[in-house]
């Protein structure tokens, strides 16, 4: 194959030229031809080994003059449609500036026509990919719900006290189509995976005062809210106002508790008082004052 264009027929400068046609030989007789990709990546690593490259045009006739007689027609002509029909050839080919000889070497620039038909067939095949894709999507989806379908079909009839025919009524079902509904209820009921054990929960609590799973054991001066318990001997005084003195702060003089004073006590402090307030009958009359 000549040609980069998928299904695109030889040129004319490659083609022999027409010689009498043998009879053709029975269909079962004819062998299939050798696969030859082996040997030609071994005889021309350079282009056919490692990432794609885009072959020189007419490279059929340059490997039969490098290897006469080693390989037919057929040999190549369905090697050379593998190669060049490849996924990975076509993009090689819209990335590529030049086409390779056999030894790796530059040899002529891609046609606007070639790179435009690698494009239109890339562009093809994602369409059929994607298509493919979303197809195989909405299966699994279909498999799915048919399958949640059943499971509750099931265990809704091993639960129901309805008969069997008003249960098909209830459900839309033939009688007839009920047994095997179930049967292959059962059987994925029996083929699915057990359900993954349940996480316990932060508040969970086991009886004898254990901790939940997965947790250390508890420490003894920690309570359960989290706050650790303290000897009252230990606790810092508190201050004035109830509050625990901070560091770095002088604290504040306590002011000292008087006894109340008794009855007695307080009536001879006001008698001493009023007779401090009270002047003195025969006091003198001062220096500076003049006489009455």
């Amino acid at each position: 194959m000549n040609s980069d264009l998928p299904e695109t027929a030889a040129t004319a400068d490659d083609t022999p030229a027409p010689v009498p046609a043998a009879p053709a030989a029975p269909a079962e007789n004819q062998a299939p031809a050798r696969d030859a990709t082996a040997e030609l990546k071994a005889l021309f690593p350079a282009l056919f080994s490692g990432r794609p490259k885009p072959v020189k045009l007419r490279i059929q006739a340059d490997i039969q003059e490098r290897a006469p007689g080693k390989f037919t027609k057929a040999q190549l002509s369905a090697f050379l449609r593998r190669h060049t029909g490849s996924t990975g050839y076509l993009i090689a080919l819209t990335q590529a500036k030049t086409r390779f000889d056999l030894d790796g070497n530059p040899a002529g620039e891609i046609t606007e026509e070639h790179l435009a038909a690698a494009r239109e067939e890339l562009a093809r095949r994602k369409g059929l990919q994607q298509e493919r894709q979303q197809l195989e999507q909405e299966r699994h989806q279909l498999e799915a719900q048919q399958r949640r379908n059943r499971g509750q079909l099931l265990w809704d009839f091993e639960r129901t006290t309805l008969t069997e025919a008003n249960f098909c009524v209830l459900k839309g079902l033939k009688p007839e189509e009920l047994p095997g509904l179930l049967e292959i209820a059962r059987r994925e009921r029996a083929e699915a995976p057990p359900a993954p054990p349940r996480e316990a929960r932060r508040d969970d609590r086991r009886p004898g005062g254990g901790r939940p799973e997965g947790r250390g054991p508890r420490r003894p001066e920690q309570r359960p809210d989290g706050r650790r318990d303290q000897p009252r001997g230990d606790r810092p005084a508190r201050g004035a106002g109830g509050r625990p003195p901070q560091p770095g702060r002088k604290p504040a003089p306590q002011q000292v508790e008087q006894p109340a004073p008794s009855q007695m006590a307080q009536a001879l402090q006001a008698v001493t008082l009023g007779a401090k307030a009270e002047p003195a009958a025969d006091q003198q009359p001062a220096k500076d004052q003049a006489p009455e």
